[in-house]
């Protein structure tokens, strides 16, 4: 966790993502990198110079079989508060609607959800749980199925709410978040989605881990060209040479 924590220091310096006096939410969904994300940023927490807090939100989709007391032992322990959000998503999507392609929907009501009870909280900064590899496989996605050279950026502020979305998780692998989660005895709470595992991500996920059998620096190169072109709000201070 100290290398996670570390990396996430750099991270919200690089993209001044926490000022003085905030308020941050984490969206913990159960998933690994949400739990790993709220475990070093109440870690952060502790030292950082610039006073922040942290509170975890979750939303209860209503999917039969979720069970949050693993994240809400975790809270306790991190001493965090936790939201937890009732909410109708699945039901809707997957009873009502049937959706065949239900991810896109379940996004948007996810997120107006969580939007909502940010408001309802007085919450203005939320961080979300995107790491290294999740970057480059979302600039695959966009170029693959989309046409374009994009990504989702470090920092978005969303003018409609008056939310902030940070992703200070951004310079840690998916290898290095399994780790933390295995050493720190960190709950994952499995996502009985039935769509669970086979979106346009899951695709991207296995072209980026075959092409980065042939050509190994893959990623790295990647990620720095994102920051080096830049990408919308990806340009840094400073000169990013290797990250890892």
């Amino acid at each position: 966790m100290r290398q996670i924590v570390s990396q996430m220091r750099r991270c919200v310096e690089d993209y001044r993502m926490i000022e003085s006096g905030d308020r941050v939410a984490v969206g913990v969904s159960g998933g690994k990198d949400s739990v790993v994300t709220l475990a070093a940023l109440a870690k952060l927490r502790e030292f950082y110079p610039k006073h922040f807090t942290v509170e975890c939100v979750t939303l209860d989709m209503g999917t039969p079989g979720m069970d949050f007391s693993p994240i809400q032992e975790l809270c306790q322990r991190l001493e965090v508060p936790l939201h937890l959000i009732p909410t109708q998503t699945h039901q809707v999507i997957f009873e009502h609607r049937k959706e065949k392609n239900p991810c896109s929907l379940c996004a948007k009501m996810r997120r107006g959800a969580i939007h909502n009870a940010l408001q309802d909280l007085g919450i203005t900064k939320i961080a979300l749980g995107h790491h290294w590899d999740d970057a480059i496989e979302t600039f695959f996605m966009s170029l693959i199925f989309e046409g374009r050279l994009n990504c989702f950026q470090p920092v978005t502020y969303l003018d409609r709410t008056g939310i902030t979305q940070i992703r200070p998780l951004l310079y840690s692998t998916e290898g290095q978040v399994r780790s933390a989660v295995a050493r720190n005895g960190l709950p994952v709470v499995k996502n009985p989605c039935p769509a669970d595992g086979y979106t346009k991500r899951q695709e991207a996920k296995e072209l980026v881990a075959e092409l980065s059998q042939r050509y190994p620096k893959l990623k790295e190169y990647v990620f720095s060209a994102m920051q080096r072109l830049p990408l919308p709000e990806w340009g840094v201070s400073r000169s990013v040479d290797k990250l890892l």
